[in-house]
């Protein structure tokens, strides 16, 4: 069975180096064995270790790949993350895209755990979305993972969520929800179906027809205020997800209200990068 991670890397190995790392080839002869260290430059959560290790050895197999920090763990300027030794053009042809999964991971992570530690005292739980890179989702959603956060569907293929353009092009909430769930007992899927609301009308409609079919409804750009109302008369019948505008500065007021789950997109598309290096060891 195809292993998604080893695809990616693979691909992404296969951009970078095209026709051969002519840079490497024309100065550092074959077979000769080097070693060198991940250094952090910047503090924050560590997140891509198993990432780092899989794209060495996509390259080259028997390397020695020595770790000293595990993913979720904070690391701090200064810090080693590992030690790898191999074929010094082994290093040197995987360091890229090994500091460009590591920084952009270990960001990810990092803003993460700052919004989960928000969300300790509480029981609402904090999700990414689908606002993600193309082609990176897996390893953006793993870092949000590592940094403390839930992942919800990973693509349109694992979850029934209609939003508000599937509703008005539907010709209604009710229309939709009803055709989503035969859709699924048509074709024998096991699908959960989550639907979106803009307000309290939408959110009554939805429990009047939603029973038996829907696990959970979003409510979408509502206030906190809002969303203490949508839980009163929701009533514990379904789940409820608070999404739209929500950031750090707020995130404890949706949380207070007893909603279930807040979505953040930004914990993906806002995070910035740290900074690490890959360093040669001289011996």
């Amino acid at each position: 069975m195809e292993n998604p991670l080893h695809t990616l890397l693979l691909h992404a190995l296969q951009e970078d180096e095209g026709s051969g790392d002519h840079s490497t080839l024309s100065c550092i002869p074959a077979g000769k064995r080097g070693k060198a260290v991940l250094k952090v430059k910047q503090s924050g959560i560590v997140a891509g270790m198993q990432v780092a290790e899989t794209i060495f050895r996509i390259r080259e197999e028997n390397i020695q790949f020595t770790p000293f920090l595990s993913d979720g763990q904070p690391m701090q300027v200064g810090d080693k993350a590992f030690e790898v030794e191999a074929d010094m053009r082994t290093i040197l042809t995987c360091e890229r895209l090994v500091l460009n999964c590591m920084q952009r991971m270990s960001g990810i992570a990092t803003l993460t755990r700052t919004y989960a530690s928000l969300l300790s005292n509480y029981s609402t739980r904090l999700l990414d979305t689908r606002k993600t890179t193309p082609n990176f989702r897996l390893l953006e959603k793993e870092a949000v993972r590592i940094g403390g956060g839930h992942n919800h569907r990973m693509g349109l293929y694992d979850m029934i969520m209609l939003k508000d353009n599937h509703i008005s092009y539907c010709g209604g909430i009710t229309a939709a929800i009803e055709a989503a769930h035969t859709y699924v007992h048509e074709k024998n899927l096991n699908l959960s179906i989550e639907v979106e609301a803009g307000n309290l009308q939408q959110v009554a409609e939805i429990c009047s027809v939603g029973e038996g079919k829907v696990f959970r409804i979003m409510l979408d750009n509502f206030s906190p205020h809002q969303v203490a109302e949508a839980i009163v008369f929701i009533n514990r019948r379904f789940e409820t997800e608070a999404s739209g505008g929500i950031g750090l500065h707020n995130i404890v007021d949706y949380a207070q209200t007893g909603v279930d789950f807040v979505s953040v997109g930004g914990l993906i598309h806002q995070a910035t990068s740290l900074d690490l290096s890959l360093k040669a060891v001289m011996v």
